[in-house]
C-alpha cells in the first residue's frame, strides 16, 4: 500500500495527461491549444507535487495524430504552452512521452509499459518501486502496475470505476486532491 508520508526526493510522478491536467472531451480528442483547459486547481497541484517529487513526468496515449486529426507539431505545441504554464504557477514537468501508435500492442502504448523505460532510460534515477502513475483510466492503472509503480485513480471521467480494486492503490477525485493528501 501506498504510504504518502514516505514520498520524498526519491520519489517520481507519472501523469497521465487528459483527464488528470486538462479537461478530457469525452469520445474526442484535445487538437489545438484551444481546446486544452487545465483541470481545476491542476496548476495549484504542481507547487506541491515540485516540492515532494525528485521526477515528475507525463506519459500519454496521443492516437490523433496517427489518425490524422492532428499533427504531431500541433501536439508538441500543446506540450510546450502547457509546460509553460505550470512553470509559471511554481510547478516542472522534467519531460513528456507519448505514444502515437494506432495499435494496442505497441510496447510503448499505454497499458504497456514502453513509456515508463524510456523515462528511466533518460531519468536513471527513477525507481519503479518509488514512482507512483496517477491517472484517471483502467489502463493507466495497469500500466503503472506493469511497470511495478504504485497507483492513483483520478475519479474525474470514469467516477463508476470499482473500489477497491487491484490496480488502484488509491482514489481522489482530482489532481488537486492527491497533491493536498501529500501535503499534509
Amino acid at each position: 500500500m501506498l504510504d504518502l508520508k514516505s514520498i520524498d526526493k526519491n520519489w517520481s510522478l507519472f501523469l497521465d495527461r487528459d483527464g488528470v491536467i486538462n479537461d478530457e472531451i469525452l469520445d474526442k480528442y484535445i487538437l489545438n491549444w484551444e481546446q486544452f483547459h487545465f483541470s481545476k486547481d491542476v496548476l495549484r497541484s504542481f507547487p506541491i507535487l515540485n516540492e515532494k517529487f525528485g521526477s515528475i513526468v507525463i506519459v500519454s496515449n496521443q492516437r490523433g495524430v496517427s489518425k490524422g486529426l492532428m499533427t504531431e507539431k500541433d501536439l508538441l505545441n500543446i506540450h510546450k504552452k502547457m509546460q509553460l504554464e505550470i512553470n509559471e504557477a511554481g510547478g516542472r514537468v522534467d519531460q513528456i512521452y507519448f505514444c502515437t501508435d494506432l495499435d494496442d500492442s505497441c510496447f510503448r502504448r499505454k497499458p504497456n509499459p514502453g513509456m515508463a523505460y524510456e523515462a528511466q532510460k533518460e531519468f536513471p534515477l527513477i525507481d519503479f518501486s518509488r514512482s507512483v502513475m496517477v491517472g484517471n483510466k483502467p489502463g493507466d492503472m495497469k500500466f503503472g502496475r506493469n511497470a511495478g509503480m504504485f497507483t492513483v485513480f483520478i475519479t474525474t471521467t470514469n467516477p463508476e470505476q470499482p473500489f477497491p480494486h487491484p490496480d488502484i492503490d488509491l482514489r481522489f477525485n482530482s489532481l488537486y486532491e492527491f497533491a493536498q493528501a501529500i501535503q499534509s
